[in-house]
């Protein structure tokens, strides 16, 4: 029986080869320019906290909005300047738009949503509103 060691270098540059000749573009949907920032949400008795996965972009170009009941949070890909002191010659870097929307419940307090952006994740909190709790009372019968 005869074994064959392959040369792993060899393996991962022809696999390098093969993939880096496909368009940038392949596999994506042409339909739409959106795409989908993965979420993490929790709840506590306070409230919602919400946690947008979105490393490289600036605070600036996220828009977070309220509207009947629906918070929509989205990114809008800006168009990069050409630099003509030199020529990029790969870029895998992407910062594709996307655009997130959730139906908050009755109980979110929606004047109180607080947002940060801190080392690549939009976090959000929406505070629950507080409870009217009505006390038990005690009527005098006359």
């Amino acid at each position: 029986m005869t074994i064959v060691k392959q040369n792993p270098r060899v393996i991962n540059h022809l696999f390098d080869e093969l993939f880096n000749n496909f368009p940038a573009t392949w596999g994506k949907d042409y339909a739409t320019n959106w795409s989908v920032a993965p979420v993490n949400i929790h709840e506590t008795n306070e409230g919602f906290h919400i946690e947008l996965n979105a490393p490289g972009r600036n605070k600036e170009d996220f828009k977070v909005n309220v509207e009947n009941g629906l918070l929509t949070i989205s990114f809008e890909k800006k168009e990069d300047t050409e630099n003509k002191e030199y020529k990029t010659v790969r870029r895998e870097f992407s910062f594709e738009s996307f655009k997130r929307s959730f139906a908050i419940d009755e109980k979110v307090n929606a004047d109180a949503i607080q947002a940060k952006y801190e080392n690549g994740v939009l976090k959000l909190y929406l505070p629950k509103k507080e409870e009217i709790k009505i006390a038990p009372k005690q009527i005098t019968i006359l």
